[in-house]
């Protein structure tokens, strides 16, 4: 039985999955930098969505589980523009509901459906979740991400529609149903509702959400024009395992941090100052 040597990699492909020249994760070996870092992505993740037109008045929310007590979570505060959410502004909360750390409330719609989202899945790290318009829209429609191109590719086998509906999501029984149908995918989207993606990282699960959305706006607007031409299935596969790529995800979103926080440093500040809500 011969054995295939493989072929030697090209010198321009450097030594990732993707053969991009990635920088991997930062580690911590103090869980208090950890905590830092995540709170700071956070921030700025929410600040991505303010500027992106990604809030819709009091909903939409993102979480990251803290790097020290895994049945914790910080999450933005209800009633508090993305546009204006700073770092000192954050709350970390149990799985109870429980505010542990920071000044504000907690939107109970948040907790049910990102508490269960981290109890359920150990795999996601942070959710994402807004009501968008072009994910409210393809929702609406009974859609899922088509593979029409390499972004929706991401997406292809990794994606679930959630048909249930019955209101605002204020009981954990519905957050436990999202979190236990969206299982190992990283995106499930949600019929007259909106949008969930997870990571990895906070950083991953931002990247998707954003990624997600723009796919949506081109298959909305492509089906709008005609009948788009979907990829094969070896093809979406092989686009996929390219763009679906979790540390390209990670790596994608430090773009969008350096955006954002060059644009709004304030995000930053870590001094609480004003009324708590």
């Amino acid at each position: 039985m011969s054995i295939t040597t493989p072929a030697p990699r090209a010198e321009y492909l450097a030594d990732t999955a993707t053969g991009l020249p990635i920088p991997g994760e930062p580690a911590f070996a103090d869980p208090e930098e950890a905590r830092r870092h995540r709170k700071q992505r956070l921030a700025a993740a929410l600040r991505l969505f303010g500027k992106y037109g990604f809030g819709e008045g009091i909903s939409g929310h993102i979480s990251v589980r803290d790097p020290e007590y895994p049945d914790q979570f910080w999450v933005n505060p209800f009633g508090i523009s993305f546009k204006h959410v700073r770092v000192a502004d954050l709350i970390c909360v149990d799985s109870t509901g429980r505010v542990v750390h920071g000044r504000h409330r907690v939107n109970p719609s948040a907790f049910v459906i990102h508490s269960q989202i981290h109890e359920l899945q150990p795999g996601a790290t942070a959710a994402a979740h807004g009501h968008t318009a072009h994910s409210r829209a393809l929702g609406a429609l009974g859609r899922l991400l088509e593979p029409i191109d390499q972004e929706s590719a991401a997406f292809y086998g990794r994606q679930v529609l959630y048909e249930e509906y019955e209101g605002p999501s204020v009981s954990l029984e519905q957050g436990r149903d999202i979190a236990e149908q969206l299982g190992d995918n990283r995106a499930i989207l949600l019929r007259h509702h909106g949008l969930i993606t997870v990571g990895g990282s906070l950083d991953e699960a931002v990247h998707w959400f954003f990624t997600y959305d723009s796919c949506a706006q081109v298959q909305l607007l492509a089906r709008a024009a005609g009948t788009p031409k979907t990829f094969t299935h070896e093809q979406a596969t092989a686009a996929g395992d390219g763009f679906g790529d979790a540390q390209l995800g990670w790596f994608s979103f430090q773009l969008l941090w350096e955006e954002i926080v060059a644009e709004q440093p304030d995000l930053l500040d870590e001094q609480t100052s004003g009324v708590a809500r």
